[in-house]
């Protein structure tokens, strides 16, 4: 309680302030999660020299001290890897022979193995739809009647050397059902953009995700799909490594400040383990138009973390490659949108973004709209009292010089 006072931290008769904590925490920290304020950025299409083209993309940002490597592919399920090291000159080794066998085990190594401070990865496995016509509630779980779910292991993919923009140091798996029976992707497809950064910004369009040299961006987009009902609620289930034999754990942070993201005062996260370490970031909120305005944001909705072990998963040959045979798996389901209000069926759009990184997550200082109406909000009072004070002294004064008539 704020009149007891309990035990002091530290030396003298201060306790640390919150920079100096984070300073400690941050200088405690391995090498490779401390954070660093640029990279150089380098994007690249490993080729197969064994057969057909395989879309497997490696990004690697080298600061001063420490390397990243995100590696997206998408063999079998889309996945996503992330590796950090502890040196700026560690590399990425391919093995195709055993990366595309049935045992793809050692496919995939980082260089020197012993300065390798994190790793782990994200798969994206199935995709949902709900009926939501006859629900009533907006937080209902599910959002309406499931449909059969597609899976992602059974989508064909773009080539992706096709999209590779190193300006914008991005790419896009844009893909569909190999057997599409009744003909619901004939004109659509469900894109993965990828996009890494060499310093600290924010995107123009929303949801405007604060991001660091020390992050990835993915952008999930399904467009022009037909949907199997008059208003389907699409999901999305995103599998990634547990910690031992627990889940990673998933937080919610609160702002009092909406202006990147109006009307959004949340931001979620998954941790893996306690930070400094890697995570995943994203606003509980989609969009339902390319426009992403207010008048067509839908509500992001995530499950509990659970392990998977009661049902099957896809295999990803390339988190398989790095990690071996690891079946410790946790999954997380996401739903975007409601029966209500805007949603898919409006301009059959759907987008989602996140933020991959190691480190400390990026977080949103008051912006400087908050700033100001915080301060006129705080400073009229004071201003007002000022203005009495020196009416009411001017007011003496003047009484003060009054000559009575003798």
């Amino acid at each position: 309680m704020c009149g007891s006072e309990g035990p002091r931290w530290g030396w003298g008769h201060r306790a640390p302030g919150p920079t100096l904590l984070l300073s400690v925490l941050v200088s405690a920290a391995p090498l490779g999660l401390q954070g660093e304020e640029t990279r150089q950025v380098s994007l690249e299409v490993i080729p197969n020299r064994l057969g057909p083209p395989q879309n497997l993309l490696h990004i690697r940002a080298v600061g001063t001290s420490s390397t990243l490597h995100y590696v997206w592919g998408s063999t079998g399920p889309p996945a996503a890897l992330l590796v950090a090291t502890s040196t700026p000159h560690s590399t990425l080794a391919v093995n195709w022979s055993l990366l595309l066998s049935p045992e793809p085990d050692g496919g995939l190594t980082v260089l020197p193995t012993d300065s390798v401070r994190f790793s782990s990865a994200l798969v994206f496995t199935r995709l949902f739809e709900f009926d939501s016509t006859n629900t009533s509630e907006v937080s209902a779980k599910p959002p309406g009647k499931p449909y059969a779910p597609y899976s992602l292991a059974e989508f064909s993919w773009n080539n992706i050397s096709d999209s590779l923009d190193p300006a914008t140091l991005s790419a896009t798996f844009r893909g569909h059902p190999i057997h599409d029976p009744t003909g619901a992707f004939a004109n659509g497809s469900l894109a993965f953009r990828v996009q890494a950064f060499p310093s600290s910004g924010r995107p123009a369009q929303a949801p405007r995700l604060l991001h660091s040299a020390d992050t990835c961006q993915l952008e999930v987009a399904l467009l022009g799909a037909r949907p199997r009902g008059n208003r389907s609620v699409f999901g999305l289930e995103v599998v990634t490594l547990g910690q031992g034999p627990d889940c990673p754990s998933v937080q919610e942070q609160r702002s009092i400040d909406d202006e990147y993201a109006p009307a959004v005062f949340q931001l979620d996260q998954l941790l893996w383990g306690s930070l400094p370490s890697g995570f995943v970031q994203w606003r509980p909120v989609a969009f339902s138009q390319r426009q992403r305005g207010r008048d067509s944001a839908l509500p992001c909705h995530a499950s509990t973390l659970h392990p998977t072990l009661e049902y099957p998963l896809p295999q990803s040959p390339i988190v398989r490659a790095f990690f071996g045979s690891q079946t410790n798996f946790c999954a997380l389901n996401l739903t975007f949108g409601a029966s209500t209000g805007p949603g898919y069926w409006d301009e059959h759009y759907l987008s989602w973004s996140m933020l991959l990184g190691v480190g400390t997550p990026p977080v949103d200082s008051l912006s400087p709209l908050i700033l100001g109406i915080m301060a006129v909000a705080l400073g009229a009072p004071g201003l007002m009292l000022l203005a009495g004070g020196v009416f009411l002294l001017l007011g003496q004064k003047q009484c003060s010089e009054y000559q009575p008539i003798n």
